[in-house]
């Protein structure tokens, strides 16, 4: 059992409507919604029928778009930094923690407002959940908006290096990635935050990637309680306009929509799960 989730919705009107697509033809278990994004209050309104089927998250967002509230310190333009932009401010101690927390609190708000009810889980955009101060805000928000009792889990980019060098698809970016993540992890398990233990789907998004093997080499891999992140999409006019990711998302949705991707999970002997679900069968 594995969640697959995909990232990103409600970023653009392609992106959502073909998440929308796989969840009703049950090739998700997750999706991650960026309410700071201008779609998301429309694309909720269409997932939330969907919703019983699939554990729906918060994508919490602190690059590139326009924040839903002033951000003076980090985004005194009115728009969020690059990712390396904020990766420097993070570990340079440049980051504004109430300024941070507070924009996390507004994109909480935004989500429940338009999709009714708390996050199943929370992660970040570009995994910003990780960097330092973020990671401690964003601990906080699952705490003080009561989120932990609610049930909410924390989506962490995890893997143990044994096994991302084991599995040998872009090991550097995964290790980095896992690396930075560490800290988050021993936080949330000091705090009895519910986590995963696992965690693929971490590439670099080059368009001449064969995206299967790439995927039948991930479900090999994996170790328990584990999340598989994804990045399908349809390509429109709105995501050219606010992301670079654009052939990959497509080539992702091709292969998640077709007859291959069943016979792959079912040649790793594995399905698709919720969290809760997964995690209920230890």
């Amino acid at each position: 059992m594995v969640v697959l989730c995909a990232d990103d919705f409600g970023l653009a009107p392609g992106v959502s409507e073909a998440i929308l697509f796989l969840v009703e033809h049950a090739r998700l278990s997750a999706t991650s919604c960026m309410a700071v994004a201008s779609d998301w209050p429309r694309a909720a309104a269409l997932l939330q029928p969907l919703s019983a089927t699939i554990d729906v998250g918060l994508h919490l967002t602190l690059t590139t778009l326009p924040p839903l509230g002033p951000m003076p310190v980090l985004a005194p333009q009115g728009r969020l930094p690059s990712l390396p932009g904020l990766m420097r401010a993070a570990f340079t101690g440049q980051l504004n923690g109430r300024e941070i927390g507070t924009e996390l609190r507004r994109q909480l708000d935004a989500f429940m407002a338009a999709f009714g009810r708390e996050p199943d889980f929370i992660d970040g955009h570009q995994h910003v959940h990780v960097l330092p101060t973020i990671r401690n805000e964003t601990l906080a928000l699952l705490q003080d908006a009561a989120l932990t009792a609610a049930g909410t889990y924390l989506r962490i980019p995890w893997e143990h290096p044994a096994r991302i060098l084991k599995r040998g698809t872009s090991r550097r970016r995964s290790l980095v990635i896992a690396g930075l993540s560490l800290r988050l992890a021993k936080q949330a398990r000091l705090q009895g935050v519910l986590a995963n233990h696992g965690f693929g789907g971490v590439r670099d998004f080059d368009p001449r990637m064969d995206y299967r093997h790439f995927f039948q080499r991930t479900l090999a891999g994996l170790g328990a309680n584990s999340i598989i992140m994804c990045h399908p999409g349809h390509v429109d006019a709105a995501l050219r306009a606010v992301d670079a990711v654009t052939t990959t998302r497509a080539q992702e949705f091709a292969y998640f929509a077709s007859d291959a991707f069943c016979q792959d999970l079912a040649a790793a002997n594995c399905r698709l799960s919720r969290f809760r679900a997964m995690t209920s069968r230890r």
